[in-house]
């Protein structure tokens, strides 16, 4: 046969097995502890960026929302004003033309140029005087929205230049008369998204068919880079609805997960210095370990080969001298072990005798009891030979139960569990008792709630009712009284056989359940043994008070599933 090769040629010593628990119950925690706090940490710090993203968004997005809102209503107010009117006679006097020049300059470099085109697309007004009398062809709107004072369209942004136009109407005539054009520096976009954004990060602001409008040069355009992103759609501000504007920042993760980074290298350090202190402790605690057990070996090893009466060494830490004094203690207890283990081979083979003479008994017993019957029928034997026959009846009954007593105790039977009513079972008992317990004129009660199902051995739990039953029978004198109670308590059946007898002693409560322990005469003291024997087959519990009656009370809790776990 081809033996198996062993892992290890040699087992590991025991200081070193000791040093590497050590370093084991020094990192692990500490590795467990710090990865949860690096990941804790950086998922709080991703968390808390991604917010102040998410606010800044959507601060951006209210503010780009205001600046449009302001720009289109300063359009829309203008083209009202009575100036504007000046338009029907060709703004001879430059007087729009100069008005529209102050503002451009009040709002510095809010607008690029402001014009007003007559209807046949002619600049007759310009705060620019280069664009007097220029023909601009029309253009077509790309949004446009309406404000209390009037519509506002929006042409194509091109060069950061973004068109904002309304129509002015006569006011006296009425129809319109011209338009009025105010170039809007779309820098003042950008530059509201450069004042959003910290660090190196970047921003970009989106029409609502995701096309850019306005972006920050950073803007990290790939989507698959390592970065952090939130966006916020921009909802209008006071009337204005707004153009659905959405509005994203971004950071980079290795810009934003520094400190993260840094944080990680603290405690790979920190777990450096662990491991490096775990070993500088370990090794002098693990030596102070080591040798007095392996002195202890070397005189475990020297007993078995030369006996002494030299006591075992002493020394290092409390654990190993209670193991040399429990070395002595059992050095000094091994001759007597010796002994005891030769009693016990002895007993064992006395008892396999017993049980084998025990079935071999039965047979004479039913010999005599068969004759003494066939002597009662003789017609000649004297009332004397009648008394000594019964007595020969009745005493090898009670050697019968005994026999049967002892080898139920000897060998039980492992149950069979099936789903049984236990008040029916009471109910049986009940009423196979109670001739018995008339004739003792004791009054016999039961209280059983049906049903109480549980899985269990119908014949043993009949046999547990029957043994409680004649217990209180044979212990109670005349008058007494004895109360049955089955019911259903929860994952329990409780059974109680309570009676109003002399009730046991609290010191004798554990003893009543030993094999052979009785306090009645004649009695064996297997009755109630064999009950805890199957109860406990069965996974339940039996204890035995004091009842309200006065006399002992045996409780018996059985689990509904029985003795399947």
């Amino acid at each position: 046969m081809m033996r198996m090769k062993p892992i290890f040629k040699k087992a590991p010593l025991i200081r070193h097995v000791l040093l590497a628990a050590f370093l084991l119950a020094g990192l692990l925690p500490t590795i467990l502890i710090t990865t949860l706090a690096f990941y804790e940490a950086r998922t709080a710090l991703v968390a808390e960026i991604k917010h102040d993203m998410q606010t800044r968004a959507a601060a951006t997005a209210d503010e780009i929302d205001r600046m449009m809102f302001e720009r289109l209503q300063n359009v829309a107010s203008w083209s009202q004003l009575e100036i504007m009117q000046d338009i029907r006679i060709g703004d001879v006097d430059k007087r729009l033309s100069k008005f529209l020049n102050d503002l451009k300059s009040s709002y510095r470099d809010v607008y690029v140029n402001l014009y007003v085109i007559d209807n046949n697309s002619t600049v007759i007004a310009s705060s620019d005087s280069r664009m007097l009398g220029v023909s601009i062809a029309p253009s077509t709107p790309w949004l446009r929205t309406r404000l209390p004072q009037g519509e506002i369209y929006l042409a194509a942004l091109t060069d950061n230049k973004l068109p904002l136009s309304a129509e002015i109407t006569d006011s006296l005539e009425g129809g319109r008369i011209g338009t009025l054009v105010a170039i809007f520096n779309w820098q003042q976009i950008i530059s509201i998204l450069e004042k959003n954004v910290s660090g190196k990060g970047a921003a970009a602001l989106f029409d609502s068919n995701k096309q850019k409008l306005a972006m920050m040069p950073n803007w990290l355009e790939d989507p698959q880079s390592k970065k952090i992103q939130a966006s916020s759609t921009a909802h209008g501000y006071q009337g204005f609805r707004g153009f659905s504007w959405q509005v994203s920042i971004s950071q980079h993760k290795s810009e934003t997960l520094k400190p993260v980074r840094h944080m990680g290298d603290i405690f790979k350090w920190m777990l450096a210095a662990t491991v490096l202190l775990a070993t500088i402790i370990a090794i002098p605690v693990a030596s102070s370990i080591t040798k007095p057990l392996a002195k202890l070996t070397a005189f475990a090893n020297n007993f078995i080969r030369e006996p002494s009466a030299a006591s075992p060494p002493v020394g290092g830490p409390a654990e190993i001298h209670v193991l040399s004094k429990a070395f002595d203690k059992m050095i000094s207890d091994l001759e007597q072990s010796k002994a005891n283990l030769t009693r016990a081979a002895k007993l064992a083979v006395a008892g396999e005798m017993a049980a084998a003479m025990s079935h071999e008994v039965r047979t004479p017993l039913g010999i005599l009891r068969s004759s003494a019957q066939v002597l009662l029928r003789e017609s000649g034997l004297t009332e004397e030979g009648r008394e000594v026959c019964g007595f020969i009846i009745r005493e090898t009954e009670r050697l019968n139960k005994l026999v049967s007593t002892l080898i139920d105790s000897a060998r039980p039977r492992l149950p069979e569990f099936i789903d049984t009513d236990i008040s029916e079972l009471g109910s049986q008992a009940v009423a196979m008792l109670r001739l018995q317990a008339e004739k003792k004129n004791i009054t016999l009660v039961s209280k059983i709630d049906t049903p109480a199902i549980a899985a269990c051995d119908r014949e043993q739990i009949t046999q547990v009712l029957l043994n409680l039953l004649l217990n209180a029978i044979q212990v109670l004198n005349d008058g007494g009284q004895i109360l049955l109670q089955v019911h259903r308590a929860g994952d329990y059946v409780l059974i109680s056989v309570a009676d109003n007898g002399p009730g046991i002693p609290m010191e004798q409560r554990e003893q009543v359940f030993d094999p052979f322990y009785t306090q009645r005469a004649g009695g064996i003291g297997l009755g109630l043994a064999v009950v805890k024997q199957i109860v406990m087959a069965h996974q339940g519990r039996i204890s035995v008070y004091t009842s309200d009656m006065g006399g002992a009370e045996f409780k018996v809790d059985l689990p509904i599933s029985g003795g399947v776990s």
